[in-house]
């Protein structure tokens, strides 16, 4: 429907402007041809005349197409859009929540429960990896308000709750701006708390495995310290995060606040970044190009991978309990990166070879998370196998190479 009252509107502006000049044309052809040079008809005063009458005619013209745009855009106002379906909640149970990073794939996705659930959100991103298009189902409906704002600079809006989320989160692009990355996650998560202070609001900070470092503790319970290079390529996200828990706590404790922390391990699914240098978007893209499936290093450091709907739900439940020490959020199924490259590859098909490259610096050789406290205190646990989570990521990524296609001009080219 908007599509095409789109293309009325163009037919309607070219056409009123190859009119007038098919009228300027024919009145010069005309006159031209009904005089001769003998009788010099064709003088300069009527010139001039026809030049005014032709530039009052433009005009009215240029203000009858402005009449029509207006009226289009009353017509566009009054087609409703349609928004996946909401639960109504009435102002005792509604709240106001703010979510940085809200554009981005974890916030995105929680972004969708809480709107389903019939809360106002509010979404915050400046968009260095979020996209408007994870969010623009929910532009424009009641209860959702999109604002463009770097948290590095405060906020000022009222809310209930606060899920902070903001900070990118892969390694290509948490290192492309370490400063920035830093920033993001110390004067940023000040701002939040500032935030939450002022008005009073319950806040969840997202923090990250990453805290453990290269852990020597298998799996990794929340009371392990971690094990971190501070000077490192991964410092950046890795001391930036545990400086925004110490913020949490400080505030927490002077001020009296709520506070909530999660820590968040690999997590995938619809949504991802096509190119945030993880393993999970690395292998599919990969795999789908029939390009080589690169594994850095022997390949037997180990992952566990949840997928998104189980974090987003660990989250919620997190907010909306009473327990205010850090909980990990991941799933406890361990895999090495050769095993699961082989598990893509088998998954997408193709002829990819798999391939091992040099190390990263710092990586990580094993990573399981130990979620006895969230079983505890949340009564949770994931849920989605991999095999279902996995294909229903892959069927996300061809439809985003699918979109990639364009033509010279920039079109969207359907195959």
């Amino acid at each position: 429907m908007f599509k095409t009252i789109k293309r009325t509107k163009e037919i309607v502006i070219f056409a009123g402007c190859m009119l007038i000049l098919l009228f300027i044309i024919s009145k010069f052809i005309g006159r031209r041809d009904s005089g001769s040079i003998d009788n010099e008809e064709f003088s300069l005063v009527d010139s001039t005349l026809d030049i005014k009458n032709n530039e009052q005619m433009l005009l009215a013209a240029a203000k009858r197409i402005q009449e029509l745009e207006e009226k289009i855009a009353i017509l566009e106002k009054q087609i409703p859009r349609i928004y996946p379906d909401v639960r109504y909640l009435n102002y005792l149970s509604r709240k106001r929540i703010l979510i940085t990073g809200g554009a981005g794939f974890v916030g995105s996705h929680l972004v969708d429960k809480l709107m389903k659930e019939g809360h106002e959100v509010i979404v915050v991103d400046n968009f260095f990896t979020g996209r408007k298009q994870n969010i623009e189902h929910w532009i424009g409906h009641e209860n959702f308000e999109m604002i463009h704002h770097d948290i590095v600079h405060p906020l000022y809006i009222e809310v209930d709750e606060i899920y902070h989320l903001a900070s990118p989160a892969s390694p290509p692009h948490y290192m492309q701006n370490p400063v920035k990355t830093i920033k993001t996650n110390t004067v940023g998560t000040i701002n939040i708390l500032g935030l939450a202070r002022r008005v009073n609001a319950k806040v969840l900070i997202a923090s990250t495995s990453e805290v453990y470092g290269d852990p020597d503790i298998h799996p990794q319970p929340e009371t392990y310290w971690g094990h971190v290079n501070p000077i490192g390529p991964r410092a950046c996200y890795d001391e930036g995060k545990r400086i925004s828990e110490t913020l949490t706590y400080a505030y927490a404790q002077q001020e009296n606040m709520q506070v909530r922390v999660a820590r968040i391990f690999n997590t995938y699914g619809p949504r991802m970044h096509m190119n945030d240098g993880r393993v999970v978007s690395n292998f599919i893209l990969q795999a789908l190009k029939s390009e080589v499936i690169s594994i850095y290093g022997s390949g037997d450091q180990t992952r566990s991978f949840q997928y998104i709907t189980d974090l987003v739900e660990g989250l919620v439940l997190l907010m909306n309990s009473n327990f205010t020490q850090p909980v990990n959020l991941g799933n406890p199924v361990e895999h090495t990166i050769k095993e699961f490259a082989e598990i893509i590859k088998d998954l997408v098909g193709g002829n990819s070879k798999i391939v091992h490259i040099a190390g990263v610096q710092d990586d990580p050789q094993r990573r399981k998370p130990d979620i006895n406290r969230a079983k505890k205190y949340l009564n949770w646990e994931p849920k989605v196998n991999l095999g279902i989570g996995l294909q229903k990521t892959v069927t996300y990524f061809k439809e985003e190479l699918r979109k990639f296609r364009h033509s010279q001009r920039s079109k969207f080219v359907k195959t």
